[in-house]
């Protein structure tokens, strides 16, 4: 069957998510999640009948919730759905190409590796911003600059004054699809009022973090409307199962938003604790997280990562040179990783 593959598939290697590496404990602190675990209310009632491509209900409560039109708004499989979207609808395999920052999220290049399309790498600066003078010495052949915002795993917000630039560098000639993936932690820092000056300007959006709902597999793409009516072009016919469809609009309701704005706001506090708390320990350095996650430098990173590990403490080791990616917990799960740690550096 390997040999049947294409190409392309033959050679990719598959992106290593929390669950394919799996570990075993009781902390679980690798895949971003949140540890909120909220209820919902269903029927079974319409199960036998196909669900709507586009669910008028769930596309007008999210596009309220940012503050979008429901024409300038697109759901799908989560965010990951919308990466792929996005490159099928834009991109000639074998001609076009897509652009990335590393480190960042790995499932735009296994996404454009999978359809055929040439990836182009422009790594970060030193501190993590866009190398702007790098991105635009590449911009042949390239349809979409993919950027994080916060960055995975890096934790920072990328500066809006360079975002600007990039969208102006890219006028008529690439879509910048900003990926807000964890924005609900940030929300003042969201490109989404740039989309009334800049047709060039994809968003993608999610309700894994913030919202409690990973297993869901709820996301969107804000866009403006001649760019969305592209993608419905190549969308599946039926990408919103009707359960998803009836959970999502309880958690984007009036009381839904009103919980997750405090969840948000519990896990912004839990995120400073564990800051303040490892930063205090000698030779560790934490950067500052604007998501459910920091990252974390320490004196051997993968000996802590697999300490940690042994211990039932389940961590995301990094790409980048002895740092460990920490997701935020609960209150509890925060105080034993940082109590854990702590005994491992003492």
């Amino acid at each position: 069957m390997e040999k049947l593959a294409r190409k392309q598939v033959q050679e990719l290697t598959p992106y290593l998510s929390a669950r394919r590496i799996g570990g075993s404990g009781d902390v679980w602190l690798n895949a971003n999640e949140s540890p909120f675990n909220n209820e919902y209310s269903l029927t079974f009632d319409r199960l036998n009948r196909y669900s709507e491509c586009q669910p008028e209900a769930l596309i007008n409560a999210y596009a309220a919730y940012a503050g979008v039109k429901p024409e300038q708004t697109l759901t799908s499989r989560g965010a990951d759905e919308g990466i792929e979207l996005l490159i099928r609808a834009f991109c000639e395999p074998g001609e076009d190409a897509i652009l990335y920052c590393p480190p960042t999220y790995g499932m735009y290049a296994i996404s454009a590796e999978t359809i055929g399309v040439e990836r182009k790498t422009v790594p970060l600066t030193a501190d993590w911003q866009l190398d702007l003078d790098g991105i635009q010495a590449n911009l042949d052949n390239v349809k979409l600059v993919y950027v994080c915002s916060p960055n995975n795993p890096t934790g920072n917000l990328v500066k809006r004054e360079d975002i600007i630039s990039l969208l102006e560098m890219t006028k008529d000639r690439a879509i910048v699809v900003m990926d807000e993936a964890y924005i609900d932690f940030c929300l003042e820092a969201s490109a989404v009022d740039l989309l009334e000056k800049y047709e060039n300007l994809a968003i993608l959006r999610t309700l894994s973090k913030a919202f409690a709902l990973a297993g869901l597999r709820c996301g969107f793409t804000l866009a403006n409307e001649s760019l969305i009516n592209v993608l419905l072009k190549v969308i599946a016919p039926y990408p919103v199962p009707i359960p998803v469809t009836d959970i999502a609009v309880q958690a984007l309701s009036e009381s839904g938003l009103a919980r997750a704005k405090e969840q948000v706001a519990t896990l912004n506090a839990n995120r400073a604790y564990l800051k303040q708390e490892l930063s205090q320990l000698n030779g560790v350095t934490v950067f500052d997280g604007w998501g459910n996650y920091l990252l974390v430098k320490f004196p051997d990173g993968d000996a802590l990562f697999k300490a940690a590990w042994d211990s039932g403490i389940i961590l995301r080791n990094s790409p980048i040179e002895d740092c460990v990616r920490i997701s935020i917990g609960n209150q509890e799960e925060c105080e034993k990783t940082a109590a854990f740690i702590r005994g491992q550096l003492a």
